[in-house]
């Protein structure tokens, strides 16, 4: 079994953690920022002071944090992970970040000895907790074949997608397709509750035909019954076709409805709606259509 670290205990990351445990490998946890899961440490995890402790106790070390910047004070901060590892282990960031920063991070861990791999998940906490994420991988094979049992633990749909950099790529092309998704159940939803159909009805005849997916199956029953506890959390979103964006931006391309995607997701957020889940992209749309598609219009 591994000794490994794991940094970035939160909604996503606790669930993760705790299937490596399930799985028999023993955690190292860093306290530099949130106080180690009280169950985590029950179940054997050792609470560390730091980054740099964690990369020195484990073989494997995994970061799961919201963005580039928290990845990259993480790894190269004041008792960064940076400073604590060296040749045979391996740092797996599976947050999901900006590609081109993933690049630069790899080489900079590179250059201690140790390997570096992307390995950005999709799933949110339902895949989490049920270890059945998929993820997308980005590094050298080697590390990769090391690396995944630890994988397995936490997920079903395992792909090394090519280098570094890859893995996070392919994770903002997710992200496109998710929203463009959220957002066309969304919109047939309030076309059907405003055209006075009951949008329910409408999801239940929509599931067996050619439309059907699993966002018409999850996050259309979250739209008709207003549950938008996160999940996955509109400003997660955002910064994730935040990504898309620029690198369409730097690749000289356009994606006009990934933009119209992230217009949405921003009225959400001028309602307030930052941490709603990302189904409540349809709040967005009543707001615009001054009309709900529940009981609480």
């Amino acid at each position: 079994m591994a000794k490994i670290g794991f940094i970035g205990t939160g909604i996503m990351g606790k669930p993760m953690a705790q299937n490596l445990q399930k799985a028999g490998h023993s955690l190292f946890i860093s306290t530099h920022h949130d106080a180690a899961p009280a169950d985590l440490i029950a179940a054997g995890a050792v609470a560390l002071a730091n980054p740099k402790e964690v990369a020195q106790e484990a073989e494997f070390i995994i970061v799961m944090v919201p963005d580039t910047p928290q990845v990259e004070s993480v790894l190269f901060g004041e008792n960064g992970v940076a400073e604590g590892v060296g040749p045979n282990k391996v740092v797996i960031d599976m947050s999901s970040i900006s590609p081109t920063a993933t690049k630069a991070f790899a080489e900079k861990i590179k250059a201690t000895g140790a390997a570096y791999l992307d390995a950005p998940v999709s799933g949110g906490e339902v895949g989490a907790k049920a270890a059945t994420l998929s993820i997308m991988v980005g590094g050298c094979p080697n590390a990769f074949e090391r690396t995944l049992p630890l994988f397995e633990a936490m997920g079903k749909n395992i792909t090394r997608v090519g280098g570094n950099g890859d893995g996070q790529t392919a994770k903002v092309a997710n992200q496109i397709i998710v929203a463009l998704n959220i957002q066309a159940v969304a919109e047939a939803l309030l076309f059907a509750a405003k055209n006075g159909a009951d949008p329910a009805k409408v999801r239940e005849a929509l599931m067996g035909g050619f439309a059907s997916s699993k966002i018409l199956e999850v996050h259309a029953e979250r739209m008709i019954k207003g549950t938008f506890d996160p999940g996955f959390r509109i400003n997660l979103h955002q910064k994730d076709l935040n990504l898309a964006l620029q690198g369409a931006k730097e690749l000289g391309i356009n994606l006009p409805n990934t933009s119209n995607a992230q217009q949405v997701f921003n009225t959400c957020q001028a309602l307030g709606g930052g941490n709603w889940d990302h189904s409540a992209l349809i709040k967005g749309l009543e707001h615009m259509a001054n009309f709900s598609i529940r009981d609480d219009k």
